[in-house]
């Protein structure tokens, strides 16, 4: 288990800063501080892909601060691993700012805002070369004052920081307490894979099964806006796990023929780390499954293939998973099911007359 020197984390933690604070002429110069010249950037829907700092400033960052005038960046946790060779540095936390003109078409309000993000960049040279962003735009959408879908079972709201107040990681961690964190995490991803969801599921059979024994009796599950935020295992159970699992068909068998499914429609983890007490995972898809049943996100069932950009941050506390922040691109997920939010939030903010 290798770990970032701190002299890069500590590098790309203040130039991610100075880039969210930067006037619009200095944006060229403070990207090319922070990126490669060719690096891929990866976000969430409409985002979504792109390539060169051209792209990426004219795409992601002149407009959001055109919008958000006085942005800040403010992270809750800042870890960093390897992975398959690959070095990476991974982030939690909310960009802060007024709301002075619309973006990606959410009209602009003149208060504050707080986008959520996950963000996961891959270092090489101490300069990153590919960065995958899962901002909360359908949280914005929701402080701007529309919703677009059916009410989210899990409460809404922003994030806290980790219980134990350490999530901004700047020195050297135990590599063997690093070792056991993402180990933790996957034998808790690997009693999910397992279970056999089309023999028995109900909501004691989640309740019951071999997950019960990862998670802190007071964990807190922190997922995105249109799913929300539970407390427990029983607020996991009822207001995420068990509808997500009745309406998305996953592969079944056991955690590695799983994983052999899941790649075979490209979806997988480019990122599996341990940090200390914390451990990252993502995937861009990192889901595959069939949306066969009802009432996820308020929509029946569309017999379509989905895939999930994911991300799950954890926080190891007491020898048991004890919070799990999940950044999860919903209006991407809801485009592959039929439904265009930004769509739907035009028709709802045009005003204009009938002919």
């Amino acid at each position: 288990m290798t770990t970032i020197p701190i002299e890069t984390r500590r590098n790309v933690m203040s130039r991610l800063a100075a880039l969210v604070e930067s006037p619009a002429a200095d944006i060229p110069a403070k990207l090319a501080a922070l990126y490669a010249p060719d690096a891929v950037w990866r976000g969430a829907h409409p985002l979504n892909e792109m390539a060169g700092l051209e792209a990426i400033e004219e795409t992601v960052w002149a407009p959001l601060l055109r919008s958000f005038p006085d942005l800040e960046r403010r992270d809750v946790i800042f870890v960093g691993g390897s992975y398959e060779g690959r070095d990476y540095v991974a982030q939690i936390g909310h960009y802060c700012g007024t709301f002075r003109r619309d973006w990606l078409t959410i009209p602009a309000t003149g208060r504050p805002i707080y986008l959520r993000y996950g963000e996961v960049h891959q270092i090489e040279g101490g300069r990153i070369v590919q960065s995958n962003c899962l901002w909360d735009i359908l949280d914005v959408m929701r402080q701007a004052g529309f919703w677009p879908l059916a009410p989210s079972l899990g409460t809404e709201g922003l994030w806290p920081g980790p219980i134990t107040a350490d999530g901004i990681v700047l020195t050297e961690t135990d590599p063997a307490q690093s070792a056991t964190s993402i180990a933790q995490t996957l034998a808790m991803h690997g009693s999910l894979a397992e279970h056999d969801d089309r023999a028995c599921l109900t909501r004691e059979s989640l309740m019951t099964m071999p997950q019960k024994h990862y998670w802190h009796p007071k964990m807190m599950w922190y997922g995105p806006a249109g799913i929300g935020t539970t407390r427990g295992l029983q607020g996991f159970v009822d207001y995420h796990q068990l509808p997500f699992r009745k309406a998305l068909q996953r592969p079944q068998g056991s955690f590695e023929e799983v994983m052999a499914a899941r790649k075979a429609h490209g979806a997988g983890h480019y990122i599996r780390i341990g940090d200390g007490p914390y451990s990252v995972t993502g995937g861009w898809p990192s889901v595959y499954a069939i949306h066969n049943g009802d009432n996820f996100l308020g929509l029946g069932p569309t017999g379509r293939e989905v895939t999930m950009r994911v991300m799950d941050f954890y926080l190891h506390h007491e020898g048991l998973i004890r919070e799990n922040w999940v950044p999860l691109d919903i209006p991407h997920v809801l485009l592959q099911l039929g439904v265009d939010v930004f769509e739907r939030m035009q028709s709802h903010f045009d005003h204009r007359p009938f002919a």
